[in-house]
């Protein structure tokens, strides 16, 4: 279906619609600070395998992150994190950047690479933060790519759904989205590292 939410305001029946969807195994499309994002409840590891299916990738080579609502919660999926990428953290945050971090046992199996890493965001979004504290734990995204050879990625809500009405419960619409995706930061050695420059610049935050 698609839902049409107000980004300030989106009304708690339409939250908890979104998150009923999503503890019971469902794919949802939201809006993000950056691109909208494909996602679902990370402890549904049918659902983790459905968005890697349709991404085209295998689970375990997927390199999903997830969104966490403030940096305590995201603290509670990472090994103690260092005095000054915490400073940095909190500077940057809420906004449009993904920090590559080393995963604590909370973090499911099947998301952590090789490296125990893992991907995490606090978007400067409404929207995806609500949904995931009244879920009570994290959703997994990954971006919403366009099939046009020119467009990257898909900023209208009602045409995205038009694509993906048949392969996800509900596409969030809450106006068009931006075509930048976010700045990817590993935070895993001693100094943060930009991993891929999107729209978020670290350097204001160093």
């Amino acid at each position: 279906m698609l839902l049409r939410v107000h980004p300030d305001d989106p009304g708690e029946r339409n939250l908890r619609m979104i998150v009923d969807c999503l503890r019971s195994g469902g794919l949802v499309i939201y809006p993000t600070d950056t691109v909208y994002g494909l996602g679902c409840d990370i402890t549904q590891i049918k659902a983790v395998d459905k968005v890697a299916q349709i991404k085209g990738i295998k689970r375990e080579k997927a390199n999903f992150s997830f969104i966490c609502h403030n940096l305590s919660h995201l603290s509670d999926f990472t090994k103690p994190i260092p005095n000054h990428i915490y400073r940095l953290m909190k500077r940057a945050l809420p906004g449009p950047f993904t920090f590559i971090l080393n995963a604590s046992s909370n973090v499911p199996h099947y998301f952590q690479s090789k490296k125990k890493t893992v991907g995490l965001r606090i978007p400067d979004h409404r929207i995806p933060c609500m949904i995931v504290e009244m879920l009570g734990n994290p959703i997994m995204t990954t971006s919403v790519h366009d099939e046009d050879q020119i467009l990257e990625y898909s900023t209208n809500p009602e045409l995205i759904y038009e694509r993906f009405e048949k392969l996800v419960d509900i596409v969030i619409d809450s106006g068009n989205g931006d075509n930048h995706v976010s700045t990817v930061v590993d935070c895993t050695g001693d100094e943060p590292v930009v991993l891929r420059q999107g729209k978020g610049n670290i350097l204001e935050f160093l």
